[in-house]
């Protein structure tokens, strides 16, 4: 019998408790994994806030964490290195049949209503989900895979072709994974904006030909004519970074919503949208194969995950690694349930 294990469960708004559970059950088709490191998203921060996110409510206690990098402890894989799809479609409904496991109503998520994630030393996922990560891709960065693939997704949404300029409104790190997939999609000219100077930097760092700061989430006036987008993503989710998405927005251009708004709702000035003819895209999640095409362009080293990390915490300073997500004074915190690599 295993011993116990370290979990870091969130009880209520604010309160991440440490307690030592009993190792997970590994169910049919399932593997124990050890899980060596979790990056840790906006989407969490909601949950850590808010105790919510969209329509799901913090009933129970619940592990957080669906960006995950683990080795497999038993099997014939054991001891292979893995980036976790936190995604478990039925694969039966109509939706998951239709080619949408993404979208599927029924799945499970980890770290998201009932289902617990990845903030613990254990845990018990299905096989078929988890992707092996070769050699050129730490741990660390294994676990931005995942919002690597959420970032390839929406500029596959963004229906991007070479010569188009493409616009990112919010650089925290799925903002600068975006800018990533548009260059390595074969995008050069883009053209970022963020809120605070640090992330303005790191946009150019990643990629960006032109980053401002923006001004209380709207754009400086002299860049509106100028930098006109064929294609815009809001990364940042709130009202002002949604309308500058969609104020960039050339005419007859799209815009693809990638950030999760805090209150459920995203509003707009209807009237410019619609003068302009926009597409509007909601982005969620990713697909499996975008995981696989992430770990592809990590790991020949097209796109760089090491530069996005910039606060790390062993598993025990959990309550201190959402403290520094909510600051928002770097760009990645990671927090690492196995002890540093």
């Amino acid at each position: 019998m295993q011993p116990a294990q370290t979990v870091a469960r969130l009880h209520a708004p604010g309160d991440v408790r440490i307690a030592d559970e009993p190792p997970p059950t590994v169910g049919p088709g399932e593997v124990l994994l050890r899980v060596t490191s979790v990056g840790l998203c906006g989407s969490d921060l909601h949950w850590y806030e808010d105790g919510a996110i969209g329509e799901a409510r913090l009933d129970r206690p619940l592990v957080l964490g669906h960006e995950i990098s683990a080795v497999i402890e038993d099997g014939p894989r054991r001891g292979t290195r893995v980036a976790v799809d936190p995604a478990d479609p039925c694969g039966t409904c109509t939706t998951c049949a239709d080619g949408h496991e993404e979208l599927c109503a029924v799945m499970r998520f980890a770290g998201h209503s009932t289902t617990d994630g990845g903030l613990r030393r254990l845990m018990a996922w299905p096989e078929r989900r988890l992707h092996t990560v070769p050699e050129s891709i730490g741990d660390e960065e294994a676990s931005l895979l995942e919002p690597l693939g959420v970032a390839i997704h929406a500029v596959d949404l963004g229906a991007v072709v070479p010569g188009m300029r493409a616009a990112v409104v919010g650089c925290g790190p799925i903002g600068l994974l975006v800018i990533g997939a548009l260059r390595a999609a074969g995008i050069d000219d883009i053209v970022a904006t963020d809120v605070l100077p640090h992330r303005v930097a790191a946009a150019r760092h990643a990629g960006a030909a032109r980053a401002w700061l923006a001004r209380e989430g709207t754009l400086p006036e002299r860049d509106q004519s100028d930098d006109r987008a064929d294609v815009a993503f809001d990364c940042a989710g709130d009202e002002a970074a949604v309308n500058d998405a969609i104020r960039i927005a050339a005419p007859a251009g799209r815009v693809v919503l990638v950030g999760i708004p805090g209150d459920d709702r995203t509003t707009f000035t209807a009237s410019t949208a619609r003068r302009k003819g926009l597409t509007l895209v909601l982005c969620r999640r990713m697909t499996a194969a975008d995981l696989d095409r992430a770990i592809a362009l990590a790991g020949d080293g097209r796109i760089d995950l090491t530069s996005l990390i910039t606060d790390r915490f062993p598993l025990d300073e959990a309550s201190a690694a959402f403290a520094a997500l909510a600051a928002r004074r770097g760009l990645k915190v990671v927090v690492q349930p196995a002890g540093p690599t």
